[in-house]
């Protein structure tokens, strides 16, 4: 009798008998001289292929993709049901200009109070500078964009943040940022600043164009076989606003890690703990927003890339449903995974950002059909019954599967308080087939990252790309075409599952990470490492929203008892942004005092309103 599994429809299946199972990864963690030989072995013909089946076998992905009966049609794409129109909420246009969204999302917020930020009085405890507080400080003469860039600049080339070993960034050009600041400047001594967002640094992901910059990916070499001729199609909505494009922020090589480690450039560090990662692979965006020297910066989401440095830095970090702005001009644009989304300091300035970037592609808008973007009336969610109305999905027994029950306090903290400062009800559910699902969205985002990256390889570029990303690829290549057309039945499969749970819940919360911050081994500085258990933690929560195409957010909770901060996540229906947004800002009010990072940089110091 055969060994293969016989999966029941989706429909016929009992998720109330679903037993939890842990994640039990069985690979070996390497550094140094080690790591380097077990690549060489990978990437051997015969040997390689073994130590992957056998890698593959004993992690379950053999018995999920050749020894399983799926009854499902693939889904290629996220492809969603019709979904009931979020209330309480201020629809926007995709045709509106960046400048008008912008403006619409302004009136959502709450009113202005420039001595929150700016009295002697109320600095006594930590709060990062946000985007209005720039906008008031110019527009008030207290400083000028030109007089912040200069700061700012001095900042990054006394501390060295564009090169290595710990770079910020990867790209850096003073004079263009000083460019840009007196253009800025002009227009405000003018009287004519353009947006809200004018003269406002925000710092752009390396897998995303931005002129004058290059987009190497964090590769030594990508730039050299792909040029930039424009802005992607968010940076020009941002540099339509006014923005400021501080340049190019270090990621893990190609996305193809959640540490952050990068031995091309220099690792970024966490901002909070410099011995420890910032989280991947939007690190450099993270931690130059943790660190104060932007409030906002774009990084790209395909596994947790957005979310998982957020929350590992102690910033939020939206995911937006898939389609729901334009990749175009971006590394992944091809994917089926991938979005282009914001991590800032704050809720406000995340919605600020988010209010710019959206707007899907004109592919999309025909073949996603998305609902028309709102955004949530943050001015008014005290009082109003959008927040008390919302059911939250928690599903315990993985909420609690943590490193540290740290962790799952601080998020169990926050979901009671939200039930007694607002009436949220908390709905137990199950999500069946997590195990499934992290295989599937492995054999996605790993199959469309291989095409994309085959010719180059097959040019003789794979000894120049990092060891744990050669890893990752000799894993991808064993992937057939069957594993792939299964991962795309799982994948409709589990769009069933999730449909069903929302039709009981608003949101699913859960931690956004299974571990905080892991420190960084110090043989793994020069050549990377191969980690899969940390990888594991980090990704544990985040799979759903990018395999599915849901949004989700992360927003800082708390701290652990070694002061490493934790986030929770909240996932959303599809294009259910807005309602994600406004449970985040009440989270955000609820959460504990922010802390100031060990790494810190007051950009904005001015003379103080007494």
């Amino acid at each position: 009798m055969g060994k293969f599994k016989v999966m029941k429809p989706v429909n016929e299946v009992d998720v109330s008998c679903v037993i939890y199972k842990e994640e039990d990864i069985k690979a070996p963690h390497l550094t140094g001289f080690l790591f380097k030989l077990f690549v060489k072995m990978l990437e051997a013909p015969l040997i390689g292929s073994l130590i992957v089946e056998s890698l593959k076998k004993n992690n379950g992905m053999t018995q999920i993709f050749r020894n399983t009966v799926i009854p499902e049609e693939p889904m290629f794409r996220p492809v969603f049901p019709s979904q009931k129109p979020e209330v309480d909420v201020v629809l926007v246009g995709e045709d509106e200009s960046p400048v008008d969204r912008l403006e619409t999302a302004l009136k959502c917020l709450p009113q202005y109070d420039p001595s929150l930020s700016f009295q002697a009085d109320s600095i006594s405890s930590f709060r990062y500078w946000k985007i209005r507080d720039y906008a008031y400080a110019y527009r008030s003469k207290l400083t000028t964009p030109s007089v912040v860039a200069e700061k700012t600049i001095s900042i990054i080339e006394e501390f060295k943040y564009d090169k290595s070993p710990t770079p910020f960034l990867i790209s850096f050009d003073a004079n263009e940022v000083r460019k840009q600041a007196e253009a800025s400047t002009h227009r405000f001594e003018q009287g004519h600043p353009i947006s809200i967002l004018d003269g406002v640094f925000i710092t752009i992901k390396d897998d995303i164009d931005c002129l004058p910059h290059t987009t190497t990916g964090g590769t030594t070499w990508l730039h050299e076989e792909r040029s930039v001729e424009k802005d992607s199609v968010v940076v020009s909505r941002l540099r339509s606003c006014g923005a400021i494009l501080l340049g190019k922020a270090n990621m893990h090589e190609l996305g193809m890690g959640t540490s952050g480690n990068n031995s091309n450039y220099g690792t970024t560090r966490n901002p909070h703990s410099p011995e420890r990662y910032t989280g991947g692979s939007s690190s450099g965006s993270a931690a130059i927003v943790a660190s104060g020297l932007c409030p906002a910066a774009l990084g790209t989401d395909g596994g947790g890339s957005v979310r998982i440095p957020a929350s590992l830095c102690g910033v939020t970090g939206l995911k937006t449903t898939y389609g729901r702005t334009d990749m175009t001009g971006s590394l992944c644009a091809g994917g089926t995974v991938e979005v282009v989304s914001p991590l800032a300091s704050s809720l406000e300035d995340t919605l600020l950002v988010y209010a710019v970037i959206l707007g899907s592609s004109s592919a999309d808008r025909l073949n996603l059909n998305p609902t028309p973007p709102c955004l949530p009336k943050l001015f008014s969610h005290n009082g109003g019954n959008a927040i008390g109305s919302l059911r939250l999905g928690k599903y315990t027994t993985w909420f609690n599967d943590v490193h540290s029950s740290d962790i799952s306090d601080k998020c169990e903290d926050i979901l009671k308080l939200l039930s007694n400062n607002h009436g949220c009800q908390v709905v137990e559910i199950v999500v069946p087939e997590l195990e499934e699902m992290r295989a599937a969205h492995v054999v996605s985002i790993g199959s469309a990252t291989l095409c994309s990256l085959t010719p180059y390889c097959e040019d003789g570029k794979t000894p120049k790309l990092s060891y744990d990303t050669r890893t990752s690829f000799a894993i991808f290549k064993s992937f057939s075409a069957s594993d792939y057309i299964a991962a795309q039945c799982l994948r409709r499969r589990l769009m069933e599952y999730h449909m069903d749970i929302f039709k009981n819940v608003d949101v699913i919360v859960t931690p956004t990470c299974g571990m905080t911050a892991p420190l960084i081994p110090p043989e793994a500085v020069k050549n990377g490492e191969t980690n899969f258990q940390v990888a594991a933690y980090l990704m544990r929560f985040v799979v759903a929203a990018n395999l599915l195409g849901f949004p989700a957010i992360s927003v800082p909770v708390g701290y652990d008892k070694g002061g490493m901060p934790i986030g929770l996540q909240i996932v959303g229906r599809p294009w259910a942004e807005a309602t994600v947004l406004t449970l985040a800002a009440a989270v955000e009010e609820l959460a504990p005092i922010t802390k100031k990072p060990a790494v810190f940089h007051d950009v904005l110091s001015t003379k103080r309103i007494h």
